[in-house]
């Protein structure tokens, strides 16, 4: 405990030291003590651009007065409900005319205008007859100039429009109608970065200014955002925000400019027209907060602090769950400890996005969604960095098997072979190995089950004769597939037998085998021994080397770190189990298609230890075919789901039959299935968003649905290359190899989840070994069709982000990393097509 403590503290300074480095108060040089001339102001809020009350408008007018003594308007209906109020007050009005490609509707916008005019002299300043019109093409500089002309006719007030300044510069008839020159300089969204921000601005005044030498020239719209993606080099954020502002205002001062400063308050309901930046203009928040003074230092966050402390507590409580009841140093400690405040940082900011963004219904959705997946991939990156650290730096294990043991005692062992449709020679191979052990106290019972036809059981019942009287032949036909098979044999069983072994037919095995490891049974508490699987054929080709691969990560690595929790999985090969222990808990069970690993979980249960060496003592036949890998794969996970469904009451907080590591390492082990059964879910998900995010221009929450996914890929990169060269031994080709054929068994898996938690009784298919599988014609028709989609989602982001967002390139990332398990079951099919060819030649 004194670890994790120790672990705790460091991994917290670590968080403190991340938070307090940040520029959550920064000093800039840009002091503006001045009132602003002019603001943009909207009488609306919220994501339905509901129209505030006039009692609304009265307190944002208060508000206002306090930085300017003019709005800005742009459109009649705005105006209407603003001048009510202003005319109250010392705020005045520059009347916007909202003109588009509806000559009606812009017939009754000047009509509303003349009325207002007539209405609210005093209040309006200016009139505005268009708001880049031009720019939009909703108009040409004839009507628009026509339009300016008409509106003369109605009032002596100046009338200008507003255009950006290339519009200006390109359509000079313009100066000829209007009274001053309104132009548009914003250099965010011509992707200038923050520094030029004023030289731009007075590039572009002087271009004008050109143009136009006889004209007043008034900056109609300028600011910059306080939040959402970069344009290119151009970087919203609350400092870039307050530099741009502060440092316009004393520019415009020393210019004497006069100027409109877009905008006064943010404007949720942009998000669906302007993406993710048009809603942060606003040197307000929606909810009225001032978002920085113009002068004196800014605080950019100004709840840092709770969000540290949130995260140093989350981090803790993830420590010290994920490091209980282990053997631990410091190092495995420390490395968590910081692995897991990582963690918690991204949750921290998972959970406060809603609270910083400006949020409609298809980011509820998104961040909703994304969140709640989350949560899986958090538990299975803590558990892959645990065992990372754990094997790398932590404590050796202690429970290995020793090679050495010795006993005088040598109780009955009764091997049972069960086989189904097994190819002769293969059985023969796995019989003679048998016959070959050195322990002199066993049978061997060859089960041939469901199996009618003489071709595989005849020349079998003939090698059982010729081996002699320790070999038992029988030819049944069963229910319950294998567990039915088993549970037949143990009626055959001889009656001295305290101890069953079971293998495979396809597995040879050494003559130690029983010599080695029976003596652990000498402890009445040992129910279980357990040997890993490893094959004999890896050499064969080279989809058979990945196969094999794949399958030592997992008993060089995973089992050993189990087994120091006594909580290995017991596979239904080269293992042993106390016959007493077993027939306690009522034998092999039926009820689902892994009866090995439901057993040894019934057998912890019941209080019994496991024992599991990392020695090989036999070795069996791969997979013929990656159809034939991915249908093992998907029984395993299969019933993994069918074990959880059974025996989930045991792993509640109160149940007591458990001991709290074992639970653990059980409940992270289905996690592992789940989180693989997730990644097409997430992957179809994010490929159902890029169309939004190209045609409609809005992104996902970038933290929720991308960081995790990145970090758990990471991980993973990480826990496999380091591992596999310190623990499996090997090389760094048939790493890659293993890391190809793990990812590319994704979708099955989630098929397998998928069929565990909603169909029950699938029937056990065995795995086609020996040469005699059936080819399928195309096994990776939906990994196809998969990584198809996220490469084109992919390729789309990158050629489709002109502006060079960040986040979309993050995002970008994201999805092709979520095409690699689909892409790796291609090069799984074209390595097994290899690999018939070079067999062929």
């Amino acid at each position: 405990m004194r670890y994790i403590i120790l672990g705790l503290i460091l991994a917290g300074l670590f968080q403190v030291f991340f938070w307090i480095t940040q520029d959550n108060r920064v000093s800039l040089k840009q002091d503006a003590s001045a009132r602003i001339e002019s603001l943009s102001y909207s009488p609306y809020q919220g994501y339905d651009k509901k129209v505030l009350s006039p009692e609304q408008i009265e307190e944002d007018i208060g508000i206002l007065l306090n930085f300017t003594d003019k709005v800005r308007t742009y459109s009649t209906e705005d105006a209407k409900v603003i001048l009510e109020v202003a005319s109250k007050t010392t705020m005045t009005v520059d009347l916007g005319l909202w003109l588009s490609g509806d000559y009606a509707e812009n017939f009754l916008e000047i009509q509303r205008a003349i009325k207002l005019l007539k209405k609210y002299p005093d209040t309006i300043n200016n009139v505005i007859v268009g708001n880049e019109t031009l720019l939009r093409t909703d108009l040409n500089e004839v009507e628009l100039s026509a339009y300016l002309d008409f509106m003369r006719e109605f009032t002596d007030k100046p009338i200008t429009t507003a255009e950006v300044w290339h519009s200006l510069v390109k359509y000079p008839e313009i100066g000829n109608h209007v009274d001053f020159i309104m132009v548009h300089i914003l250099p965010y969204w011509e992707k200038i970065p923050i520094d030029r921000f004023n030289e731009f601005v007075i590039e572009k005044y002087t271009l004008v200014e050109k143009q136009y030498p006889d004209k007043k020239i008034t900056i109609g719209e300028t600011g910059w955002p306080s939040h959402g993606y970069n344009f290119n080099g151009a970087v919203p954020s609350l400092k870039n925000q307050a530099i741009a502002i502060r440092g316009f205002l004393n520019l415009a001062k020393e210019k004497n400019w006069s100027y409109n400063i877009v905008e006064a308050f943010d404007q949720p309901w942009k998000g669906y027209d302007e993406g993710n930046v048009g809603q942060y203009w606003g040197i307000f928040t929606s909810n009225r907060a001032l978002k920085f003074y113009l002068n004196g230092d800014i605080e950019l966050n100004q709840y840092w602090i709770y969000q540290m402390v949130a995260a140093i507590i989350i981090g803790a409580l993830l420590t010290l769950f994920g490091l209980r009841n282990q053997r631990l140093n410091l190092n495995h400690a420390l490395a968590y400890g910081i692995a897991a405040q990582g963690m918690a940082f991204g949750i921290v900011m998972a959970i406060t996005y809603p609270f910083i963004n400006y949020m409609n219904f298809g980011m509820w959705v998104m961040w909703g969604m994304g969140t709640f997946l989350m949560i899986p991939l958090v538990v299975i990156t803590l558990a892959k960095a645990n065992e990372l650290f754990k094997c790398s730096i932590g404590t050796p294990p202690m429970r290995l098997v020793p090679l050495d043991l010795k006993s005088d005692n040598i109780p009955f062992v009764s091997i049972h072979v069960p086989a189904y449709k097994e190819q002769p020679h293969v059985l023969e191979e796995t019989l003679r190995a048998l016959a070959k052990l050195r322990y002199p106290n066993y049978e061997v019972l060859i089960i041939i089950n469901n199996t009618p036809e003489e071709y595989y059981w005849k020349p079998i019942e003939k090698l059982c004769e010729e081996l002699g009287d320790k070999f038992v032949f029988m030819n049944i036909t069963c229910t319950g597939f294998k567990a039915g098979a088993l549970n037949a044999a143990l009626e055959q069983t001889n009656k001295e037998a305290e101890i069953i072994a079971v293998i495979d037919a396809d597995y040879v095995v050494e003559s130690s085998w029983l010599v080695d490891l029976v003596p652990l049974f000498d402890d009445p508490k040992v129910a279980i021994v357990q040997a890993p699987q490893d094959h004999r054929d890896g050499d064969e080709s080279i989809i058979k080397t990945a196969m094999n691969a794949e399958y030592a990560g997992f008993f060089d690595i995973g089992m050993i770190d189990r087994n120091e929790e006594n909580a290995i999985v017991v596979h239904g090969t080269m293992v042993m189990v106390r016959l007493s222990s077993m027939m306690e808990v009522g034998g092999w069970g039926t009820d689902t298609i892994v009866e090995d690993s439901e057993l040894g979980l019934r057998l912890f249960e019941a209080g019994y230890i496991a024992h599991y060496t990392n020695r090989r003592y036999g070795y069996g036949l791969l997979p013929d075919t990656f159809e034939a890998f991915k249908t093992q794969r998907h029984r395993w996970a299969y019933g993994a789901i069918q074990i959880l469904k059974k025996h989930w009451k045991e792993f509640r907080p109160s149940a007591k039959r458990l001991e709290p590591r074992q639970k653990s390492k059980f409940v992270a082990g289905w996690f592992f299935w789940l989180s693989d059964a997730l990644g097409p879910v997430m992957a179809v998900m994010n490929i159902i968003w890029v169309p939004v995010i190209i045609f409609v221009g809005v992104t996902i929450p970038t933290i929720p649905l991308t960081i995790p996914i990145i970090t758990a890929f990471l991980v993973n990169i990480l826990h496999t290359f380091i591992l596999y060269r310190m623990k499996v031994k090997t090389s760094l080709k048939n790493t890659v190899l293993s890391s190809i054929a793990s990812m590319s068994l994704q979708l099955i898996i989630f098929k397998a989840v998928y069929d565990g938690f909603v169909k029950d009784g699938l029937p056990f298919k065995r795995t086609q070994k020996g040469g005699k599988a059936k080819k399928s014609d195309n096994p990776i028709k939906y990994e196809t069709i998969l990584a198809v989609l996220l490469l084109i989602a992919f390729f789309a982001l990158i050629f489709t982000n002109f502006t060079g967002i960040t986040e979309i390139y993050v995002f970008a990332a994201t999805i092709f990393i979520q095409s690699i398990p689909y892409i790796s079951a291609i090069i799984m099919r074209y390595l097994e097509l290899s690999s018939i060819k070079n067999q062929k030649s």
